[in-house]
């Protein structure tokens, strides 16, 4: 099981790129990001808290000795991004737009802020995992900065594509997580409450799995992203 959903080969990053990660969270897109090349990495979040984590975990990975790469971080509404035109090489955003009511704005700075050529990497809850979840429990949407609507992809393709980016590939992701949500909003709980057992032992099992890697989970997860993977995860090129 792999942190990121965005795999990040598909963005075709070089080195001395752009990327803008909108609606970073705790930064797992950015930090693999910084990782992985020569990259200037821009992290932008509307909540401080999960930048603060973010740059407490930057802290492991930063390289003192290297100015090429760099990861900055900034407060910002991903509707009125504090950045110019043509800004970008590549723009990551990942479980972000099911939390925003005027979630085509936000597709309007994607491309604003975007390279012609660049990439984009888009994702969201695949429609039918996140069904099942608001059929479940009416408590998982309508907490606090929850998800506010789920997707389906013929008409969110459509809406990006009115943007002035083309839709080029498309591929799901963690269908290992699908019955953690399902199971969690089956048994749900309130924030501070005990978990369910089965919720409980199903999540040491996420974590067994990505930490030690096992090839059975390896490719249970790649047979079964196609059926009932939790994302749908859609790659973009601005004309």
């Amino acid at each position: 099981m792999s942190l990121e959903t965005i795999k990040l080969e598909h963005l075709k990053l070089n080195d001395n790129d752009k990327l803008l990660d909108l609606g970073c969270g705790e930064g797992r897109h950015a930090l693999s990001a910084y990782i992985s090349k020569e990259l200037k990495v821009y992290a932008v979040d509307l909540s401080v808290k999960d930048l603060g984590t973010t740059k407490n975990r930057f802290n492991e990975f930063f390289e003192t000795d290297n100015e090429k790469k760099t990861l900055s971080l900034a407060a910002a509404d991903a509707k009125n991004l504090p950045f110019q035109d043509n800004t970008f090489d590549s723009v990551i955003c990942s479980e972000v737009l099911e939390h925003i009511h005027d979630y085509k704005s936000v597709l309007l700075e994607i491309s604003r802020v975007l390279k012609d050529g660049g990439i984009a990497g888009i994702s969201v809850p695949r429609f039918f995992p996140e069904w099942i979840c608001w059929k479940l429990s009416d408590a998982y949407h309508e907490v606090k900065g929850g998800h506010i609507r789920i997707f389906r992809k013929p008409k969110l393709l459509a809406d990006i594509e009115k943007t002035g980016l083309n839709f080029k590939k498309l591929h799901y992701a963690h269908a290992l997580h699908v019955p953690y949500w399902w199971l969690k909003c089956l048994f749900w709980r309130e924030p501070g409450e005990k978990e369910a057992m089965l919720v409980t032992l199903y999540h040491r099992f996420l974590v067994w799995d990505l930490m030690k890697k096992p090839l059975i989970c390896f490719f249970a997860e790649k047979l079964l992203n196609p059926i009932m993977g939790k994302s749908v995860v859609m790659y973009f090129q601005k004309k």
